[in-house]
């Protein structure tokens, strides 16, 4: 008797790294169940060289761009493009099942993997819903959602309350061990700055500012910048001036390392960010990106924050004694740093990429309804959460 090939499970979760890499642990999970995955991603270059380390999957690249003001035209010329790119390739190998991760990528693959048939589903990492998930609730089948506050905010009959997936490689690790590996001295203290997949030139610009203070106070620090495209030349200057030992990169693919080396980070609020930091218990000051949609990254972080597991700065009201204050209280404090790390601890979901992958596989094989299995891991959900499957009024 031959045995029936894997059932074929899309992810559309391109755009940007809080998109890409929740989808990719997702993936990973049904690699392991034998099931070799599809991921639609976006031409950007954050997609391309992220998923270049992806083992066991199939990609394919939509001709998808992003809405911005003024080029709505052009957003929706990709948006059909991208339909038609998804419905063909998904006649040669149609899909089970289909997972949308929220932005630009998502809408297109899932109505067209609903339109052959296949069960949809999508993942809302963030407290304030995404545009695109907000307008995708209503057609999916099942809603997997990060934090519980989102639930309510998103019109379907059936959520369940995962947390953020991260890959596997994101759990505490050696500190010694990832500073060697990056080329930074092991015995001193490290300060991470990272502004998403595509850096933050609001944090850039306010960290250079910074620097003298940090290294008047603390001579021993050491800095490690994921600084963007635009901004590391001058990151690298202001800390060759300063005769700060620094390792400045544009784009890192091993962020585990980069956590692991750190003592304290600042960042921004992205959902995928703050998962990370959770999993690897980095204690954190967090900037949220000022012109996110609807403010969903102040809101973010104002979650961890109210909880003990970060703390929060406004960009617009920052300056660089403000920064520099609860950076130092963090570095010099390793009762603040214990403290911190056991509150990041409860907001970490380590069964998330497991569990979302188990509902997509089962629904995928037996084709069992969404929603007929009462889910109760409490050990998976964050902080103020009730663990299982919420039912809403689509009203």
């Amino acid at each position: 008797m031959t045995s029936q090939p894997a059932p074929t499970i899309a992810i559309a979760c391109g755009g940007t790294g809080g998109h890409l890499f929740p989808g990719v642990a997702v993936a990973e999970q049904l690699v392991r169940r034998g099931c070799r995955p599809l991921l639609l991603i976006s031409p950007k270059e954050v997609d391309q060289q992220a998923v270049k380390t992806a083992s066991g999957m199939d990609v394919v690249t939509l001709p998808a761009v992003g809405l911005s003001r003024g080029h709505s035209l052009a957003f929706l010329r990709g948006f059909v493009r991208s339909y038609r790119a998804a419905r063909n390739h998904f006649k040669t190998t149609p899909p089970r099942a289909a997972l949308a991760m929220g932005g630009f990528t998502a809408a297109a693959p899932i109505l067209a993997a609903k339109r052959l048939g296949a069960r949809t589903f999508l993942h809302e990492s963030n407290t304030i819903p995404g545009r695109a998930n907000r307008r995708l609730a209503w057609v999916v089948d099942e809603v997997f959602v990060g934090f519980p506050q989102a639930a309510a905010r998103l019109r379907n009959r059936c959520v369940l309350l995962t947390g953020t997936p991260v890959r596997r490689q994101f759990q505490p690790r050696d500190a010694y061990t990832c500073r060697v590996a990056l080329g930074l001295d092991p015995k001193r203290p490290v300060l991470l700055v990272m502004g998403g997949s595509q850096g933050a030139s609001g944090i850039n610009e306010l960290l250079t500012r910074t620097l003298p203070l940090l290294c008047q106070d603390a001579p021993e620090l050491q800095l490690l910048h994921l600084a963007g495209p635009n901004d590391a030349e001058k990151i690298t200057a202001a800390c060759n001036q300063l005769r700060l030992k620094a390792v400045v990169h544009i784009f890192l693919t091993e962020m585990e390392l980069a956590l692991g080396a750190a003592t304290v980070a600042i960042s921004r609020a992205g959902a995928s960010s703050l998962a990370e930091l959770a999993a690897m218990r980095v204690p954190a000051v967090l900037i949220p990106y000022p012109a996110a949609t609807d403010d969903h990254q102040s809101h973010n972080a104002r979650a961890f924050e109210q909880t003990g597991a970060a703390r929060l700065l406004e960009q617009k009201t920052a300056t660089p004694e403000s920064l520099a204050r609860p950076v130092l209280a963090l570095l010099e404090s390793a009762a603040a740093r214990e403290s911190m790390q056991a509150a990041l601890a409860q907001w970490h979901s380590p069964n998330a990429a497991e569990q979302i992958a188990e509902e997509l596989w089962r629904n995928a094989v037996t084709r069992e309804a969404p929603c007929s299995r009462p889910a109760t891991d409490e050990q998976n959900c964050p902080p103020s959460s009730t663990a299982g499957r919420h039912h809403f009024s689509a009203a």
